[in-house]
């Protein structure tokens, strides 16, 4: 019976595993997207982006390769201005563990019981990455996509994790207008 009770929060556990990137945008209702074909990046303000070159590389080939996919063309007279923000933040993760007879919620739960707790502590950080979408013409914001999600340190795996990044948030763009 007690496998029973801990089924959906392991469940919980394993999905919340797998959700990668969790995004959102937001965009100037008044603007037609259709206009736009061609894109540059705005230099002026990936410069100021503090991360390091490298990733700084790896999010703007992502960007370039979704860009393309969506039917983009880089130009020297761009239509769209791409600018980039990052941020990131430290998680820190306390986990106990009564490792005792009778663990479980309800009747029989005794942390006193043999078997002792068992503390873990682990930290990961999690990044948010800001896309930004900009008129070149009018030289205003039309459109701005987030994601947030874990980084990682592995080297051979930041490629795939910013390629996942930059996929997910431009998969909202063009924004699509409810009826």
């Amino acid at each position: 019976m007690k496998n029973l009770k801990l089924l959906p929060v392991l469940l919980v556990f394993l999905l919340g595993a797998c959700a990668s990137v969790k995004v959102s945008s937001d965009y100037d209702k008044n603007v037609d997207f259709n206009q736009f074909k061609t894109y540059a990046f705005y230099k002026n303000g990936i410069d100021k982006v503090e991360i390091s070159d490298l990733d700084k590389k790896r999010i703007l080939r992502s960007i370039d390769e979704a860009m393309t996919a969506k039917g983009f063309t880089k130009s020297e007279n761009p239509d769209l201005l791409v600018n980039i923000f990052t941020k990131s933040r430290e998680q820190i993760s306390v986990n106990q563990f009564n490792a005792g007879w009778g663990y479980g919620w309800g009747w029989g739960w005794n942390p006193y019981m043999w078997g002792g707790n068992t503390t873990t502590v682990s930290s990961s950080t999690e990044g948010t990455l800001y896309i930004d979408l900009i008129d070149a013409k009018k030289k205003e914001m039309i459109w701005q996509g987030q994601g947030i999600g874990t980084l990682t340190q592995n080297v051979d795996k930041k490629d795939e994790v910013i390629k996942n990044f930059v996929a997910k948030i431009l998969e909202q763009y063009p924004p699509q207008k409810k009826q």
